[in-house]
């Protein structure tokens, strides 16, 4: 089961760890039809965004359902802190964990003894419906593949989670950083700043990157918008989401009307 795929036939991990880039959706709608139609366009990979979007377990295991039937990775952030539900969530089928908040090793220990089985992590076995959508009988096999494909990304964007990288980076199970620009930017300016574009996280960004590729961990991060992203693939961050489903709805209504009377 080594290179089989999970969920759908392309794997997320094996895509980033070959050096892909990979565009991720972003969706805060607790919506399945909305989830589908996001996953079913050019996006490689779908987060379903607890921690500021809409989503209860119930949208999640529906929406991990509707990407997965587009034959695409789902990833969910779950919110601040809730590690209990990162393992829920892997096991209703997720591929990838997004971690918000991850300010010191204890909790980067703490995630990752959620998210990873013995003897990496502590994560209790129960993926029942993450077989089921992948196909998988053998309980064998799924543990075999989790230890190389789920993905556990922990984001940074705080002035103690920087000062702490090093250390969070080395922890056994932590896969990579996801960098939040938004609260990076807050806190770097003590709370005088909202502003994911900001040069005031020029260099925190580059730092991560940097510290990321050196630890031969994967560099993911929120594109504001298309050509932030572009941007941000240019640097070299691999896994990189661009806006959010409220934003492609807005865009694509706006468009048609421009269009049609223009």
């Amino acid at each position: 089961m080594e290179d089989a795929p999970l969920p759908g036939s392309y794997s997320l991990a094996l895509a980033l760890r070959a050096g892909e880039t990979v565009f991720l959706g972003w969706v805060g709608t607790p919506d399945a039809l909305v989830i589908e139609t996001i996953a079913r366009s050019k996006f490689g990979a779908v987060n379903l965004d607890m921690q500021h979007g809409w989503h209860g377990p119930e949208s999640i295991l529906n929406g991990i359902r509707a990407v997965v039937m587009a034959d695409k990775p789902a990833v969910v952030r779950i919110p601040v802190g809730d590690f209990a539900f990162a393992s829920r969530a892997l096991d209703m089928g997720a591929e990838a964990i997004i971690a918000p908040m991850i300010n010191t090793v204890a909790d980067a220990e703490a995630l990752v003894a959620a998210t990873k089985y013995p003897p990496v992590g502590k994560r209790s076995w129960g993926p029942g419906r993450a077989m089921t959508l992948a196909g998988i009988a053998s309980g064998g096999d799924y543990l075999a593949w989790a230890k190389d494909h789920v993905l556990v990304l922990a984001m940074i964007e705080t002035v103690e989670a920087i000062a702490n990288l090093d250390a969070i980076l080395a922890v056994p199970g932590i896969d990579g950083v996801f960098v939040g620009p938004s609260d990076l930017s807050l806190t770097l300016s003590n709370g005088l700043l909202i502003d994911s574009l900001s040069p005031i996280i020029d260099d925190a960004v580059a730092t991560i990157l940097a510290r990321a590729k050196a630890a031969g961990k994967i560099a993911a991060m929120f594109g504001a918008n298309p050509a932030h992203a572009k941007a941000l693939a240019k640097k070299g961050y691999q896994l990189i989401a661009i806006g959010t489903d409220s934003q492609y709805l807005t865009k694509g209504c706006n468009d048609f009307v421009d269009a049609a009377s223009g």
